[in-house]
């Protein structure tokens, strides 16, 4: 799903990704995904131990050189770089905040107006954090003069 979300967005300017579960473009069929939320890698390694036959396909990028292939190489720089993106990239996808996004059909950017009233769900992620305090006394840090 990762990987169909950045193929949208570099290539075709959407935030798309294909979910566990949509009807497809004809509207005729519901296509379900059983196992959209196992990582490849864990798919492939079953496949092995189980030796399923591996049927040759042209479909969804297994080409080399396809932007598709570029998109996994990145996301495997990437997982392997920084621990934990990729999980919390994929988490992202069902945690969306459309008043943070761009899209006005999402979110009615027009109407909206303060309120007064602080909002649980706001983007408190790099505001600085509050710290209790167990006394009246003030913190001195290594080096700080009074």
């Amino acid at each position: 799903m990762l990987e169909t979300l950045f193929l949208n967005m570099f290539f075709g300017g959407k935030l798309k990704s294909m979910s566990p579960k949509l009807v497809s473009d004809d509207g005729r069929n519901v296509v379900i995904r059983p196992l959209a939320y196992c990582r490849e890698r864990d798919l492939e390694a079953w496949a092995e131990v189980r030796a399923f036959p591996i049927i040759p396909c042209n479909l969804c990028g297994s080409q080399p050189n396809l932007q598709r292939q570029q998109i996994k190489q990145m996301l495997r720089d990437w997982d392997k770089r920084f621990p934990g993106r990729i999980e919390n990239m994929f988490r992202s996808l069902g945690n969306v905040v459309p008043s943070h996004l761009l899209d006005a059909r999402l979110f009615d950017f027009a109407g909206l107006k303060a309120g007064g009233i602080p909002d649980a769900d706001g983007d408190i992620a790099f505001d600085a954090p509050v710290l209790p305090t167990g006394s009246s006394q003030a913190v001195r840090f290594e080096g700080e003069e009074d």
